[in-house]
């Protein structure tokens, strides 16, 4: 029962692409944009959000991930937070902690509150930021090394904090142009050697970065539109991905990956795809 009990409560994640078994979603319920925070909000704001459509593709989305041997939790959604469905900018794992970001828009400040209602209830400790802001869509990690997007949420004295108390790891602040909202919208590393990245949002010296430690894969500007960037790796070389994305999905598998195609457009017109839904709280390396 002990050992049952270790294995429910451990949370780890040292990569994006390790296997994934356990990740936290929340249905888009009382998804709608309230207030443009991105160039994709802004392009569907007058059409705006079909819910039933929406709550449809997202339960598509969490039986992929079921059928994949992920274990799926999902959060209470609330009316007064209509952004909730992208659970992955509330808190972020590296290594055997979570931590609970400090929100920094109006509009989603609240929903860590509820993240953390779910974490004590079940009995995990986090470390919870506050004061700098900081959400995960910001943080990449790849083992020793941690990637934190400076945004308009992440700002750099939460770079710094982490800094002191990650010791153990290389934290690195990679600003890009804000127009794209979160890091993992223009950069996300899929394998120890494999990288997506939107050039055009990235500095010369970062882009020379990534090229260095990793085989990239360049995103078009129509692609990043729809995500290209965003996609999820569920361990193993499998990856989802939407289908519109069809030039990021091809370059992906000719590098040998099993691309998962699974349709959330509904929910990337709010400016967030796959990654963005999903907080890993475990990912292991077999």
């Amino acid at each position: 029962m002990t050992d049952i009990s270790q294995i429910e409560h451990k949370t780890t994640c040292f990569t994006e692409y390790d296997l994934l078994k356990r990740v936290i979603l929340c249905s888009p319920q009382y998804m709608t944009i309230r207030d443009v925070i991105n160039e994709t909000q802004k392009h569907f704001k007058n059409e705006g959000i079909h819910i039933e459509r929406a709550l449809e593709q997202h339960e598509k989305f969490v039986q992929a991930l079921k059928e994949h041997g992920v274990e799926t939790i999902l959060l209470p959604y609330h009316k007064k937070y209509p952004e909730q469905v992208f659970t992955r900018d509330i808190g972020f794992t590296i290594g055997n902690t979570v931590f609970v970001a400090d929100m920094a828009s109006k509009v989603r400040q609240g929903e860590e509150g509820v993240l953390k209602q779910w974490l004590e209830d079940e009995g995990f400790s986090y470390y919870n930021i506050v004061g700098d802001h900081i959400e995960g869509g910001d943080v990449i990690i790849d083992g020793e090394t941690i990637y934190i997007g400076l945004s308009d949420r992440t700002n750099k004295q939460a770079v710094d904090h982490l800094k002191q108390l990650l010791t153990s790891f290389d934290v690195k602040g990679i600003p890009f142009k804000e127009t794209y909202l979160h890091l993992d919208c223009v950069f996300n590393v899929v394998s120890p050697e494999v990288a997506l990245i939107y050039p055009e949002a990235l500095t010369k010296e970062d882009i020379e970065l990534f090229s260095s430690k990793y085989d990239i894969i360049e995103v078009s500007k129509d692609e990043q539109f729809t995500l290209g960037t965003n996609v999820l790796s569920l361990g193993n070389k499998r990856i989802l991905s939407l289908p519109i994305n069809k030039e990021v999905n091809k370059q992906l598998r000719d590098r040998g990956f099993e691309v998962i195609e699974v349709d959330i457009t509904e929910i990337i017109k709010s400016g967030g795809s796959f990654r963005c839904c999903t907080l890993p709280i475990l990912r292991t390396n077999h």
